[in-house]
């Protein structure tokens, strides 16, 4: 109890509100340190300097292959086969063209230092998942619910 003065000039006794501060908590981290982030941005320019030289050397198949089948004047048997290995070729090339994209999206989401939180839930994403899949959105978590 404290003592306070009224108006009046005479002394009363008012009880103070226990004080319901919580103790002291684990404070929730909502992203990655700026020394992570430069972990992980370093780790993604690696694997996007890896993923364009295999992108050029599926180009350079494809181009090989199509030089091959337009010298071709008549009809083989391995005409077929060029033109599915063509098609094979141009299907691994589009996944490769997707996968440098993600990485060059999660480039930016570390400039924005939104990178590593989960697009779902809003927490953060295991250090070892990034360092697997680093363009990831979605914590195991949130990927086990959707599937």
């Amino acid at each position: 109890m404290r003592e306070s003065k009224t108006k009046t000039g005479s002394k009363s006794k008012d009880t103070l509100a226990p004080d319901l501060t919580p103790p002291e908590t684990k404070q929730t981290i909502f992203r990655y340190s700026d020394q992570e982030l430069e972990e992980f941005r370093v780790l993604i320019n690696s694997r996007i300097d890896t993923a364009r030289t295999e992108l050029h050397y599926l180009q350079q198949q494809m181009k090989g292959k199509e030089d091959i089948g337009a010298d071709s004047t008549r009809f083989n048997l391995e005409d077929g086969s060029t033109a599915m290995e063509l098609e094979q070729l141009g299907q691994l090339a589009a996944r490769q063209i997707k996968f440098i994209n993600n990485l060059e999206l999660a480039l930016i989401r570390i400039k924005n230092k939104t990178y590593g939180v989960c697009r779902e839930t809003g927490k953060l994403i295991d250090k070892a998942r990034l360092k697997a899949v680093p363009h990831a959105t979605l914590s195991m978590e949130a990927k086990n619910k959707g599937t």
